[in-house]
């Protein structure tokens, strides 16, 4: 059982007490849970509990307006010229043809077609939304009344704040992650996402659900997961942090997942750090050919030409599915239920992962965190700077000295391998920057052999799919330099 008191000394400011039942409150109100250990921290008590539950649930429903309010705000926002504060997730587009930036609040039912953000607001929080094209912050709308200028009335955006309450400091953290064993690190990252460590079986189950992290904490790292319901896909990709896309079910055009042709409004891949794609056999394409050819672009080389416009992102592309336990047969098609775009070998080529979902039990009462954790939204934010290139670099050049492979290994093998064994060195063994500061043995483990068997599931894979071209092509022999 993991030392909470060690814990606690490791991170003084960034650990909070999740209590199950705190925790649903937060979850019928559908918030996510970077943002529910956002409101924790503050509104905690000394002994960082929550002891009335009824003040919080009030806090919520007024901070965390919900559709019902709306006409409250844009009433107020009319009749008073400004609305109270909330947070709320925003987007934000160009308008070529009025040649202005909108904004939507979809949670809230506020359009583009209802909003403008004035130049002058606009030069104060661009900093903060232009790379995402909006997000979570704190949000106070207005109102422009129509005149000879303007001819339609419109709401607009009088505040918008990105909520990052931390300094990070990735150098304490790496030396706090210093003071655990691997053991112990595997279950505080349980713990910082919400999942009792105590509740799995093995090793091995809790490091595949870990293993759903490792896009959070790798640019550009595209994975596939097909797993049995109830295992709890769509919350981790699509809850705990703020800084990825969930598409569930639906149509996805080009323009969404790439942006549009003029260049002016980023898409998914250029303004998240993975879009995953929920239910992928109910999502529809809206031109299946001509998003087969942008992925296939994209995955490889992270970037794609719309138009005349070039897009470059750093999103990796994860793809969710519900399959039986029965048809969990890595030497079978797992793949024929995937929608037409995924039955070419050349872009599933370009997955570089399989996640076993048959190893992840059904979420269970058990299975949920009740005590002192690490924060959640924390927690996020650090692995979303952790992608930043310049940390890249560090831990790859390391993978790079520790890795050894034969000299006709194929080139999607390898760097597939290398990229999962960089991922996994950030998330589990972030203090590791030198390939002399880590066990050989626990690299093998936890890194190296796990990588080598995701990428033997896409391999045999493309071997059902396409054995022409891959039969008889296996992995190569990947292994730890001496």
């Amino acid at each position: 059982m993991l030392d909470t008191e060690k814990l606690r000394a490791a991170f003084p400011d960034t650990t909070v007490f999740k209590d199950p039942n705190i925790v649903a409150i937060f979850k019928a109100a559908s918030i996510p849970s970077f943002l529910r250990d956002w409101i924790l921290k503050r509104k905690a008590e000394s002994d960082g509990k929550i002891h009335d539950a009824e003040a919080l649930r009030k806090y919520i429903y007024d901070i965390i307006p919900r559709r019902e309010n709306l006409l409250e705000l844009k009433d107020a926002a009319r009749s008073e010229g400004r609305s109270k504060k909330f947070l709320a997730k925003i987007e934000i587009l160009f308008s070529v043809r009025h040649d202005e930036y909108t904004f939507a609040v979809p949670e809230l039912g506020i359009k583009h077609t209802e909003t403008v953000i004035e130049d002058y607001i606009w030069s104060r929080i661009k900093e903060d939304v232009v790379r995402t094209a909006g997000g979570w912050g704190l949000v106070q709308l207005g109102y422009r009344s129509p005149d000879d200028g303007n001819p339609r009335g419109c709401f607009t955006l009088l505040e918008y704040k990105s909520f990052c309450p931390y300094t990070i400091d990735l150098d304490a953290y790496r030396e706090a992650r210093g003071r655990f064993t691997v053991e112990e690190w595997v279950d505080v990252v349980l713990g910082a996402i919400d999942y009792n460590p105590e509740g799995y079986e093995d090793w091995v189950q809790k490091h595949t659900v870990l293993t759903r992290l490792l896009p959070f904490i790798e640019p550009r790292l595209n994975l596939v997961e097909l797993a049995p319901k109830g295992t709890g896909k769509s919350y981790q990709f699509g809850r705990v942090g703020k800084y990825g896309w969930l598409v569930s079910g639906g149509t996805l055009t080009r323009a969404k997942m790439f942006g549009d042709i003029n260049g002016k409004s980023p898409g998914l891949i250029a303004s998240n750090d993975f879009v995953a794609l929920d239910e992928i056999q109910s999502i529809n394409f809206h031109n299946p050919s001509e998003m087969q050819g942008g992925l296939k672009a994209y995955m490889e080389s992270g970037e794609v030409t719309v138009g005349k416009t070039r897009i470059v992102g750093g999103a990796g592309i994860i793809l969710l599915g519900n399959i039986p336990q029965s048809e969990m047969d890595e030497t079978g098609d797992m793949f024929k239920k995937l929608p037409a775009v995924f039955h070419e070998s050349a872009l599933l080529d370009r997955f570089h992962g399989f996640i076993r979902g048959r190893d992840i039990p059904r979420m269970s009462e058990n299975l949920k965190i009740n005590g002192w954790a690490l924060n959640t939204e924390y927690f996020s934010e650090i692995m979303h700077l952790l992608r930043q290139p310049s940390e890249t670099l560090i831990y790859r050049h390391a993978i790079e000295r520790l890795v050894e492979y034969p000299a006709d290994a194929d080139t999607r093998d390898t760097e597939a391998v290398l990229r999962l064994c960089t991922a996994y060195l950030k998330l589990l063994f972030p203090h590791v920057t030198e390939p002399d500061g880590i066990d050989k043995g626990e690299f093998q483990r936890y890194c190296l052999r796990p990588a080598v068997q995701m990428r033997t599931v896409i391999r045999r894979q493309l071997q059902t799919i396409d054995p022409l071209e891959y039969g008889g092509k296996n992995v190569a022999s990947y292994s730890t330099k001496a």
